[in-house]
């Protein structure tokens, strides 16, 4: 990741900047099953080009993107707790996509849609620019080394990035449970001069109840662990 600001597409492209580092992808034989009867109904391809969000999903409403969902289950929780609303997961672990597209499928909900691809690609060249409602991001990759903090996502080029997918007064909210990571979360949303901080400047925002406790979360809070939730408005 970057440290420069730069909004073009093309130039972030060009940096061949990834959202993600490769793990082990493989799938089991259930998980490809679950991948192959689902992507029809859930899966979104790059390659097809820029979507209309009405067109996804066949009716207009506040749509909310997450990156790095993981195995799925907070976001298909979230999808079912709030059926007003349409979500668009974005993941480069197959195997996490699968147990998605499982999750949606048996909770028998149609308000999610998924890519199985890096994130500054979907963003760069599959999204409408300035209609999104909500970016999500919990609990990424913290890269606690100090020499290794410019792979952390949350840079600023990133924020702005993401600034263009959302529509005026929508959301970039944030969580992570590695206090340093959080800090430079503040210190590069607190630099970017068209966000404003929803807590107030300066501060952390309490976990909103849509946003569900994983069972990290919840052995975390056990230990003791902190958790800390920042919430820009693009402005």
């Amino acid at each position: 990741m970057q440290d420069e600001q730069n909004t073009s597409a093309p130039d972030i492209k060009k940096r061949a900047i990834r959202s993600f580092v490769v793990r082990g992808g493989r799938m089991t034989e259930g998980q490809q099953k679950a991948y192959d009867a689902n992507w029809a109904v859930y899966g979104l391809e790059v390659p097809n080009g820029r979507i209309v969000y009405e067109e996804v999903f066949g009716r207009q409403s506040d749509v909310v993107i997450e990156v790095g969902f993981g195995m799925g289950a907070s976001l298909v929780e979230m999808a079912k707790n709030a059926p007003e609303k349409d979500f668009i997961g974005i993941e480069v672990h197959p195997p996490g996509v699968a147990k998605l597209m499982m999750l949606a499928a048996e909770a028998g909900i149609n308000n999610i849609r998924v890519y199985c691809h890096d994130a500054i690609e979907v963003m760069a060249d599959a999204l409408p620019q300035g209609e999104a409602a909500t970016f999500q991001l919990f609990f990424p990759d913290p890269w606690h080394k100090k020499k290794h903090n410019k792979r952390r996502i949350v840079q600023p080029v990133f924020a702005q990035q993401v600034r263009n997918i959302l529509k005026t007064d929508g959301v970039f909210h944030m969580a992570t449970d590695w206090e340093p990571y959080a800090e430079h979360m503040m210190e590069v949303m607190e630099a970017q001069d068209n966000y404003e901080n929803v807590a107030g400047k300066g501060h952390y925002h309490p976990r909103p109840d849509w946003r569900p406790l994983t069972k990290f979360e919840q052995r975390g809070e056990r230990l003791g662990h902190g958790v800390w939730d920042l919430i820009y408005k693009k402005i």
